[in-house]
């Protein structure tokens, strides 16, 4: 153990004249950072004299898919005692996460520690990094889970890496963030800290390193903001427009804040992206061009995309945090829990994202109306739209939708994508149906209230629970809505129900292949609709392109093109690196092109009578029309939605 620790420990020690030992208590190090290796260790204090049990989680809440932590073990062993360095105790792997200590001598209860080396080298918001430039964890990639003792009180020693392998200078800048509390640790420092249970325990996440950080407060709540990597962020603008979303969002579930304290653990990259919430804090990943920078006037797109990362893990802190489905209350760590509502708690949360940006003032009505209508182009371009509903998409996530492959477009939909959208009908049909009394806020202000804000005392919502809260509290029947479009593959009817909202909606033929909607196009409906359409998806490479998807009833469907294949040529012309857009200019709908293909090592000609496009590109745009009937006035209706337009 480093001796600037031994130290620290002997001083905190002092602070605490009658030191009670938690029941279960962990030490992570940073022993190998150059072998990306943590050193964790987890002492429960009376041990089971037949024989305890450890495991380590299968799988971090929020990210649906089995990961086996227990993989990335390298060593593990027990011994007696509190300090690791008593006799040995036999440790039996039972199966693929849970390891059974021998039995204690004399039968009777005692200490028992068990130390594990865990590599880490997981660069994403769900697992473990370690290098000599920082560390990162998630407790469930790293802490045993004593079996039997889940629901006991923890204290885990959080130390530095061991100095004596650089002479003691690569480390001496880092610090610690993270939203676990402290026990006996300085503001950003080594030390203790502590969680009511093994459940919290795994829901603060960690970052160690030399950092740049600043913050702000929201509803007099500390929100502290931590990037990790090169970057050069306008540290002040970010942190006032981070402020907007925050207070937003608290107020909209309604003060206080469920947390004493946030942390958003941020990981500035040349490419990734990504997000995962927890209970007071959560970790984003993005790239440095997602961060404003130093005399950036307009928001660029990359910025606002950043922005609606933040706003959607920020919501989770209510929804899916706090208000859970029945089958995560607990979670089951070791195999898939399963319900049919994931729709509603990434689908909604998806819904509100952006909207909190509008109603924040920090996006126009119009910028959110283009992203509105790339989410509906994605759902258009999907075809298992058709096939698999949201409810089963939510079921199905830990095989399906968190295992993709190439058939995934052909037969399943997002839960995120089509149950945001969901939630954009929900929210206008109730607006109109309700003269604007009542409105999916509402609902979500509801569900926090009886399955939130008191703890989760009653429970986690049922299966039905979404669907029976909407029904109370706006009093409309909407049973035949869900069968349709939550439990069954309906398409959703978005343009009526935006036209009470004023906003018209209309569709187009993609311009090219990176059209992802939104946006008008500048080329006439003649020229849109001659474009001749292949239907697969792919990369292009050294003059080939690669198919990755092939789309169902599509001319390169019908040709016998399938993912994998290469194309080397059409019309025996080499590919070039222009891609398939390149390859079929000049080309128009029903005419036949030859196609040199590589399947596995077999050079195959294809035949394919290219296809005429889809209008499948959805364009929002503001209307001044109004609407009559029950609805009433739309601009009224449209304002209550989106809030007061900005200049």
């Amino acid at each position: 153990m480093p001796e600037r620790y031994d130290q620290l420990r002997y001083v905190l020690d002092q602070e605490s004249k009658q030191p009670v030992p938690a029941p279960v208590h962990y030490r992570i190090r940073p022993a190998r950072p150059e072998a990306h290796i943590f050193e964790v260790s987890c002492t429960v204090q009376a041990a089971d004299p037949k024989g305890q049990r450890f495991a380590l989680p299968a799988w971090i809440p929020g990210s649906y898919l089995l990961r086996d932590f227990a993989r990335h073990i390298v060593t593990i062993s027990a011994t007696q005692g509190r300090d690791g360095r008593g006799a040995p105790v036999g440790l039996t792997k039972i199966d693929k996460h849970t390891w059974k200590a021998a039995a204690l001598p004399g039968g009777k209860s005692a200490a028992l520690t068990v130390t594990c080396e865990v590599y880490a080298w997981d660069l994403s918001v769900r697992g473990a990094h370690l290098d000599t430039t920082h560390a990162f964890f998630n407790g469930t990639s790293v802490f045993l889970r004593v079996l039997g003792q889940e629901d006991k009180r923890c204290d885990v020693e959080i130390l530095p890496p061991a100095e004596e392998s650089t002479g003691g200078a690569r480390y001496r800048k880092w610090e610690v963030a993270t939203s676990l509390p402290r026990k006996r640790a300085r503001e950003w420092g080594f030390g203790l800290y502590s969680a009511e249970d093994y459940d919290e325990l795994i829901d603060h996440p960690v970052e160690m390193g030399s950092f740049s950080r600043t913050g702000f407060r929201a509803a007099g709540i500390n929100h502290d903001i931590v990037i990790t990597g090169r970057h050069r962020t306008d540290m002040p603008r970010l942190a006032r427009d981070m402020k907007r979303i925050c207070e937003h969002q608290i107020d909209f579930f309604g003060r206080p804040a469920p947390m004493d304290r946030y942390v958003f653990l941020v990981t500035a990259l040349g490419e990734g992206y990504g997000g995962l919430e927890h209970r007071a804090s959560t970790a984003l990943m993005c790239t440095r061009r997602d961060l404003p920078h130093p005399g950036m006037k307009e928001a660029t797109e990359n910025y606002r995309g950043f922005l609606g990362l933040v706003s959607h893990e920020y919501f989770h802190t209510w929804n899916v945090k706090r208000i859970k489905p029945a089958a995560f209350t607990p979670y089951d760590l070791d195999r898939e829990n399963h319900t049919t509502l994931l729709w509603a708690f990434e689908g909604l949360t998806s819904y509100y994202d952006d909207l909190s940006l509008v109603r924040a003032g920090l996006l126009t009505q119009e910028q959110y109306l283009e992203g509105l209508g790339r989410t509906i182009t994605q759902l258009l371009r999907t075809p298992g739209r058709e096939k698999q509903s949201v409810a089963d998409s939510s079921f199905d996530a830990w095989n399906k939708f968190y295992r993709q492959d190439e058939n995934s477009p052909n037969a399943i939909v997002s839960y995120y994508g089509k149950g945001s959208l969901i939630g954009l009908w929900l929210d206008l049909h109730i607006r109109c149906s309700t003269a604007g009394r009542k409105s999916l806020d509402d609902v979500m202000r509801a569900l926090w209230k009886k399955y939130g804000r008191n703890g989760g005392a009653n429970g986690g919502v049922p299966e039905n629970g979404v669907e029976a809260m909407t029904e109370a509290v706006t009093g409309l029947k909407l049973k035949r809505h869900f069968d349709r479009w939550v439990r069954g593959t309906g398409e959703l009817p978005l343009a009526d129900v935006l036209a009470t909202h004023g906003v018209s909606l209309a569709l187009r033929p993609a311009e090219s292949e990176g059209d992802k909607g939104g946006r008008r196009s500048l080329k006439s409906a003649l020229v849109l609709a001659s474009r001749p359409v292949l239907g697969v998806r792919g990369s292009a490479s050294a003059g080939e392109f690669r198919v990755s998807h092939v789309l169902d009833d599509s001319a390169a469907q019908r040709s016998g093109l399938s993912a994998g294949d290469v194309i080397v040529a059409m019309d025996g012309l080499r590919m070039g690196n222009g891609g398939m857009e390149t390859a079929l200019s000049g080309r128009k709908p029903g005419q036949v092109m030859q196609m040199h293909v590589f399947r596995r090592d077999e050079l195959m000609v294809l035949d394919v009578e290219l296809a005429a496009p889809h209008a499948d590109t959805c364009v929002l745009s503001l209307s001044d029309r109004v609407e009559g009937g029950k609805g009433g006035d739309t601009r009224r209706l449209r304002q209550g939605w989106l809030g007061k337009e900005t200049d």
